[in-house]
């Protein structure tokens, strides 16, 4: 995974005792590595409600077993104050990750949305606070956006939420804020758009587009398109979302804290262009794969039409700055399903 040097230099000048929660799932898996080979301590905290014990065991193998040995793991649920409360004991960066994903999940059930997205958040809040830990950066949404037409997405420009599950993302942006105010918690939001890469997981009923689509595309069968494809997303890859994570727990700017800010690449990709972007990069991969055609279905309830995110308050204040556009992500991130046969 490619991060700017400066920033791979500071975490190595300053060791510290992290904590990633969701560190078996997709994003927190990744964080978790990069922790471990920059020298950092970590404790990472999974329930393995949709993250998988297999991410750790890829981590171990990548970072090797010295690496490993500064890795505390818990696996606890964020809806247990108790699991929050012994994850955070001695740590000085929170990076939370752990949440329930996916809009229809939450349509279908909102409860366990909110108790995990909602009850978790706020265990968590509360255990950093008392753990006495100096930064808590948290997985924010793009669904926050909600309704709001407005092209591209600013940070201060929201609509109503459009799911359950945007609630409990806005939920938590409001929580953090009142943390601040109250307690003088330092957090930082980051509002997700669409991230994609390895370890996301293909299967299951909300997986997300991407890695659902290749494993479609190696299994012969054609990829299934909600609406007529030209809803656009704004797609990022997942080495963008680790370096926001770690220049949000890293900077020592105080305008910079106690803000959200957008992760994203600054750029939308309709699903027509996506589905023969990844058909491009899947037959780079593995040229015998014959791809079929997409099919089209019924729009799903509580999408957005379309996305695109206005990254600059992030440039400015964390001075994040993505290193893989759509077309370079794709390539990394389907190199690695066919290594790994979409499990």
């Amino acid at each position: 995974m490619r991060l700017h040097d400066e920033l791979v230099a500071e975490l190595a000048a300053r060791p510290r005792r992290w904590l990633v929660t969701g560190s078996a799932g997709f994003i927190g898996s990744h964080l978790l590595e990069v922790l471990l080979r920059a020298g950092q301590s970590v404790t990472s905290l999974d329930n393995f409600a949709t993250g998988h014990r297999a991410n750790l065991d890829e981590v171990r193998r990548r970072v090797g077993d010295d690496a490993w040995a500064r890795h505390r793991f818990i696996e606890g649920d964020i809806a247990d104050p108790r699991a929050c409360a012994a994850a955070c004991e001695g740590v000085q960066l929170v990076l939370h990750q752990a949440a329930l994903g996916s809009v229809p999940r939450s349509i279908r059930d909102p409860l366990t949305t909110h108790q995990a997205n909602a009850t978790g958040f706020l265990n968590m809040l509360v255990a950093a606070r008392d753990a006495g830990s100096t930064r808590f950066v948290y997985a924010a949404s793009s669904s926050t956006y909600g309704d709001s037409p407005t092209l591209p997405k600013v940070e201060d420009n929201i609509g109503r939420p459009l799911s359950p599950y945007a609630v409990t993302k806005y939920l938590n942006e409001l929580y953090a804020d009142v943390f601040g105010r109250c307690y003088g918690t330092a957090t930082i939001g980051l509002r997700y758009f669409n991230v994609f890469g390895s370890r996301q997981d293909p299967m299951g009923a909300y997986a997300a587009v991407i890695p659902r689509w290749v494993a479609a595309m190696l299994a012969g069968q054609p990829c299934v398109i909600n609406g007529d494809g030209e809803t656009s997303r704004d797609f990022c890859y997942v080495a963008n979302a680790v370096q926001a994570n770690l220049r949000a727990a890293l900077v020592d700017r105080p305008e910079a804290l106690n803000q959200v800010y957008n992760v994203a690449v600054g750029d939308r990709t309709t699903l027509k262009q996506l589905h023969a972007a990844i058909a491009r990069a899947l037959q780079q991969v593995a040229p015998t794969v014959q791809v079929a055609p997409p099919t089209f279905a019924d729009f799903r309830a509580g999408d957005v039409r379309h996305s695109m995110a206005d990254i600059d308050k992030a440039r400015r204040l964390l001075g994040y700055e993505p290193t893989h556009d759509v077309q370079a992500g794709l390539a990394e991130a389907v190199e690695w399903y066919v290594a790994n046969a979409v499990r």
